[in-house]
This record gives structure tokens, C-alpha cells and sequence, in this order.
């Protein structure tokens, strides 16, 4: 009887779960008798928000957006910035979560369940994610280095009285002093002789590697075990953390922008940060700062989304979480640029400069203009300490999440290697180790030259865009915009509006093909504070970075074309595993039932299948599996043991 029969096979179900298949995603994860683990999940919606919340919300929205909507004609840089927003960020965004959250895989596996082809999509965003991992977490470093410096009742970098300083070093000059600060040829101030020649002991070229810096290697070894033991036992340990170092951010920006906007000054600032100049709008080199500014503090391209997306519930409404989050990442950058420009409003006023004169991004922002503008405040310290603390926990988050990133990626692609007792704690342990050292590099006299290439080259726009150009592509017109649409709404139970669809059939990948174009015509070499000139090789370094991830995906489209035999359409589909996400989606109807993706591929429906069953499963209303001539029961009993994959199927036939 079918109730016979689906008791049979609920009890079968962890047999046949363990064999290589999913165990339905409200369960806890289960280790089999060999001492394989199974994926874990998020407790609850709110781990997911805040672990996102925490990757997308980092140092670039408070040393990057503000700069560049200053720079580049103040209110006016959010017409292009909005653009770029809703035809690419958003889609891609939305795109990479549901990615995840659909075939819950990590950013190599779900590309190639959705298009064995396109796998090398997964690999050159792993490939950025593995230099990523390298050199962002020295901004870490040095950060913790500032913070260690704040403890004092005078800041180090607001007097000219230490070993580091020189004959040349002025102090800062106060609106209410009568000092004359050009007076002084060559003059330079505290702060960036604690930043050169405390902090960088820069050399003189990158030719020039001189010693390394023990105690920034200290600074970097406890930001990496930080890092490690915040995710070393996956998302039961990530869900807990991020309730604070995805908060508490926000707090201190709340602080820091009270107390900036009581500064006399801070109105200058503001103003400087949000007048528009309709005419910037003329150079394009203002719409391809906004579109690399979106790539960069959304994410995108990485995997990241993709990864955390995919310890999702199956049924969770992640469009609704997409746009939330957007809207919450735009949101922080608008308001993290009235706490920085009003700090910078105060040191113009107070020294009685131009405001470009104090205007920085990047490092330059973070580890000179703030703590320049901090020493000028009463109780200089504590501000000091709240301000490094945030850049601490800014960079945190956005850094465990790209090494959550990597390891999930390497586990889901050898899962019966590595989710063994212990496994996913080695690999970890390897990630941070063999990143630590190469961390050293940049911890050298030279290795700010180091970072520099890094960090122009390795996660440049151009990466991102190449990636985003392949990904629109792959689902919008390989695997069908229609397709993932019908994916999506068996997932949330309803369609998102066309608007997204059409995005990634069409504004998406056409604007990243535009902006891609630009940025190699527009190309400029990199200079180090616009005056060194790195040598060839050091050119041809940064470029070898940059291909690095590029040509992982026309050289894996090349690979698959010359191992696979067959045609085009076979190639892209030969690989498919018994259980492809691309054949149909886990059902909603029954989340202990035998999901279709679960279904051998010979175990395919003839044209008699009922109404009832395809309601069962809506996604083959519309994709519906190759037909046989042979009955489902025949294949059934002939080649297959009676499992739940299969048998609780045939039961809902029988009932």
C-alpha cells in the first residue's frame, strides 16, 4: 500500500541521503557512519541578514562612496550611482543569492549544476577571493596597530616628540594659532611621519623589500586568528558572531557622526560632500567610478553571496532580503559620508585650508585625514578608540566571509574529504596559514608596493565586470532568465517582477560590456601616491594578478569542448550528477517527500502523467523531463533499489 511503501522509504531516507544526496534542509546536520558531516544551515533568517549585512557593509563605504560622490560632482554622482544600482547591482546581487540559496552549493559546484560549461565562472571568483583574502586583511593590521596607539593620553601621530619624527615635522596648525606653517620648507606633519615612518617604514621602491616589521606581523597573526575562530565550526559559530561584528559598526557611526556634526565646520564639510555639479556628469570617468563602486561594495563576483545564500532554508524569501539589503548597503554609504565630511568640515575649518586639501580616500582617509582630524578633538583618544575599533570590525566581518567564501567552495567541491571530523578545521587552519605568509610580503619597507598592486590589480572593476558579463549570460541565455524565474518561484512562491529578468537578459550585461570596454581604453598605470613608478616587472606582476581569475573561464569552456564528446548541447549537459538542481528544484509541497532532483536521470515520466503529479513538482509544468517509452515502474523495479529518492514518488502515484 503507499502507506506501507512511504513508511518504508522515510526509513531508507538517511541511507540514501548519505549516499552523496541532500538531506532535506530542515534537519540538523547528521554525520553518517563513515564520519561524513552534512551541510549545516542558519538557525534563523537573522544569522543570513547580518552574515551579508556584515560582507557587503565594509571599509569602502566609509573610505570609498564618500570620496568619490565628493570628487565627482557631489549629489550629482548619485544619478549614475542609482543607475548602476538597479541595472547591476541588484540583479547581480539577487542573482547570486538565489543562486546559492537554490542549489545549496558553494560558488564552484552551483555553476556548474546550473551549467557544467560555465564552471569556470566559479573558479576565477575563487581565484579573486584567494588574493582578496591575501591583502585585505592588512588593512586589519594596521588598524589594530592605530588602535594598540590609542590607549595613551596623547595620540602618538598629534606631536612632533618621538624617535620617528624629523627636523622637518610641524605640528599641526589650529585656527587659533599664530604659527605659520609655510614658513617651513619641506615641511611635514606628525601624522603622516607615524604613517610612513612608524607604521610603513616605507623604502624606496618595490626593488627595495628591506626587513619585515615584526609587530605589524603581530598585528596581522592575531587579526588571522580572530578571523580563524570565527569560522572554524562553519555557520553555527559565523551566525553567533556576526550579531555583533555586524552591529556594532553602526553604533560607533552613530557616535562618530553625532560628534561630527557638532563640530564647528562640519557644514562646510557637508556641503563639499553633497553640492551637485551637473557638469561631472560629462566625463565618464565619473560613471565608471560608480559602477566599479558598486561591484566592490556589493560584493558581487565573489562567491561570497553565493556561499552564504546557499546555508539558506529552501523556502526562504531571499528577493525580499536582497532588496532590503541593497537598500541597507546604499543607505550606509549616504549616511557614513555625512560622518566623514563633517570631520574633514572641522580640520578645514580649523587649520583654514580648501577642503581638497584634506580630502582623502582609501587608506589615506582611514590611517591619515581621521586620525589627523581625531587629534584636533577634545578627548582625542576616545575618538581615536571608537574610530579604529569600527575599522577593526568593518574589515572583520568582510574578511571571515570571504575565507567562508573559499572554504565552502573547496568543501562542496571535495565534500567526502572534507566534512570529516576535523576537516574543515585543517583546511581553515591552511587557508590562514599559507595567507599569513603571504600577508608578510606587505608587511615588509616594501611591501606597501606589494598591497598597492594587489589591491589595483587583483579585485580590480575590470575582474569584476569580466566576471558579471559571464554570469548574466550563463543564467539569462544558457540556462534561461525563464527558467531560474520558475527556480525562484517554487523557492519564495511567487514571480519577482519582470524588471530583473529583463536586467539580466539585457541592461546587465550590456552595461558591464560598456564599462569593461572603458576601463581597459581608459587604463592608466599605477602610481604610488601619484609619484612612484613601479618597474616593468612590477606592472607585468599586476596584470599576471589580474588574469589570474579571467582566464579561468574561456580556459575551462576550452577544456570541457576538448574532454567532452558530443555536441554543444550535450557537452554543457554530460556532467550533470543524479542529483541536478537544473533537472528541478526541491518541492515545496513536501519537504520530506522525494525531491525530483534526487530522481536518477532514467527515471523519466511518459506523456500519460497526471495534473496532480506536476503539481506536485510546478517546475516540470514548465521544464518537464524527456519522455521514455518505457513506464516509470519498469525503470523502477528493474534497476533501482526501492529508496526514498524514488519510492515516495511512486507512492504519491499509487495514493
Amino acid at each position: 500500500t503507499s502507506e506501507s511503501t512511504s513508511s518504508l522509504c522515510m526509513t531508507d531516507f538517511k541511507t540514501s541521503a548519505s549516499n552523496g544526496y541532500s538531506q532535506p534542509p530542515d534537519e540538523e546536520p547528521q554525520v553518517d557512519g563513515v564520519g561524513v558531516e552534512e551541510r549545516g544551515q542558519w538557525s534563523n533568517k537573522v544569522e543570513f541578514v547580518l552574515s551579508v549585512a556584515g560582507e557587503i557593509i565594509g571599509l569602502g563605504n566609509v573610505w570609498r562612496f564618500p570620496y568619490l560622490c565628493y570628487k565627482n560632482g557631489g549629489g550629482a554622482f548619485f544619478i549614475p550611482y542609482l543607475l548602476f544600482l538597479f541595472t547591476c547591482g541588484i540583479p547581480v546581487f539577487f542573482l547570486e543569492v538565489s543562486l546559492g540559496q537554490y542549489t545549496s552549493e558553494g560558488g564552484i559546484t552551483s555553476w556548474r549544476k546550473m551549467s557544467p560549461l560555465f564552471e569556470g565562472i566559479g573558479y576565477a571568483s575563487q581565484v579573486i577571493v584567494i588574493l582578496l583574502n591575501c591583502y585585505y586583511i592588512i588593512v586589519l593590521a594596521w588598524a589594530i596597530f592605530y588602535l594598540s596607539f590609542s590607549f595613551t593620553l596623547d595620540l602618538p601621530w598629534s606631536s612632533c616628540n618621538n624617535s620617528w619624527n624629523t627636523g622637518n615635522c610641524m605640528e599641526i596648525q589650529r585656527r587659533n594659532s599664530s604659527a605659520n606653517y609655510t614658513t617651513v620648507q619641506n615641511a611635514t606633519s606628525p601624522i603622516i611621519e607615524f604613517w610612513e615612518r612608524r607604521v610603513l617604514r616605507i623604502s624606496s621602491g618595490i626593488d627595495v623589500t628591506g626587513t619585515l616589521h615584526w609587530d605589524l606581523a603581530l598585528c596581522l597573526l592575531i587579526a588571522w586568528a580572530i578571523c580563524y575562530f570565527c569560522i572554524w565550526k562553519g555557520v553555527k559559530s559565523t551566525g553567533k558572531v556576526v550579531y555583533f561584528t555586524a552591529t556594532f559598526p553602526y553604533l560607533m557611526l552613530l557616535i562618530l557622526l553625532v560628534r561630527g556634526i557638532t563640530l564647528p565646520g562640519a557644514s562646510r564639510g557637508i556641503k563639499f560632500y553633497l553640492y551637485p555639479d551637473i557638469g561631472r556628469l560629462a566625463d565618464p570617468q565619473v560613471w565608471m567610478d560608480a559602477g566599479t563602486q558598486i561591484f566592490f561594495s556589493f560584493a558581487i563576483c565573489l562567491g561570497c553571496l553565493t556561499a552564504l545564500g546557499s546555508y539558506n532554508k529552501y523556502t526562504n524569501n531571499c528577493y525580499r532580503d536582497c532588496l532590503a539589503l541593497c537598500l541597507l548597503n546604499s543607505g550606509t554609504s549616504f549616511v557614513a559620508g555625512f560622518a566623514i565630511f563633517s570631520i574633514l568640515g572641522f580640520m578645514s575649518y580649523e587649520q583654514n585650508v580648501p577642503i581638497s586639501e584634506v580630502a582623502e580616500s582609501g587608506p589615506g582617509l582611514a590611517f591619515i585625514a581621521y586620525p589627523r582630524a581625531v587629534s584636533m578633538m577634545p578627548f582625542s583618544p576616545l575618538w581615536a578608540c571608537f574610530f579604529f575599533f569600527m575599522i577593526v570590525l568593518l574589515g572583520l566581518d568582510s574578511q571571515f566571509v570571504c575565507v567562508e567564501s573559499l572554504v565552502t567552495a573547496v568543501i562542496d567541491l571535495y565534500p567526502t574529504f572534507f566534512r570529516r571530523k576535523k576537516g574543515r578545521e585543517l583546511l581553515i587552519l591552511v587557508i590562514a596559514v599559507m595567507s599569513y605568509l603571504m600577508g608578510l610580503t606587505m608587511l615588509t619597507e616594501g611591501g606597501m608596493y606589494v598591497f598597492q598592486l594587489f589591491d589595483y590589480y587583483s579585485a580590480s572593476g575590470t575582474c569584476l565586470l569580466f566576471v558579471a558579463i559571464f554570469e548574466t549570460v550563463c543564467i539569462a541565455w544558457v540556462y534561461g532568465a525563464d527558467r531560474f524565474y520558475d527556480n525562484i518561484e517554487d523557492m519564495i512562491g511567487y514571480r519577482p517582477g519582470p524588471a530583473i529578468k529583463y536586467a539580466w537578459m539585457f541592461f546587465t550585461p550590456a552595461t558591464c560590456i560598456g564599462t569593461f570596454a572603458f576601463s581597459l581604453i581608459k587604463y592608466t598605470p599605477l602610481k604610488y601616491n601619484n609619484v612612484y613608478v613601479y618597474p616593468w616587472w612590477g606592472y607585468a606582476l599586476g596584470w599576471l594578478l589580474a588574469l589570474s581569475s579571467m582566464v579561468c573561464i574561456p580556459l575551462w569552456i576550452v577544456f570541457k569542448l576538448c574532454t567532452t564528446k558530443g555536441t554543444l548541447r550535450e557537452v554543457n549537459g554530460s556532467t550533470n550528477s543524479p542529483n541536478p538542481p537544473a533537472t528541478c528544484p526541491k518541492p515545496r509541497e513536501s519537504r520530506t517527500s522525494c525531491w525530483p532532483s534526487l530522481l536518477p536521470n532514467a527515471m523519466l515520466f511518459n506523456s500519460s502523467a497526471s495534473s496532480s503529479n506536476m503539481a506536485m513538482f510546478p517546475c516540470w509544468r514548465r521544464n518537464p523531463p524527456a519522455r521514455t517509452l518505457v513506464s516509470f515502474w519498469e525503470n523502477h523495479l528493474a534497476l533501482y533499489k526501492i529508496q526514498t529518492r524514488h519510492c515516495l514518488f511512486a507512492s504519491a502515484l499509487t495514493s
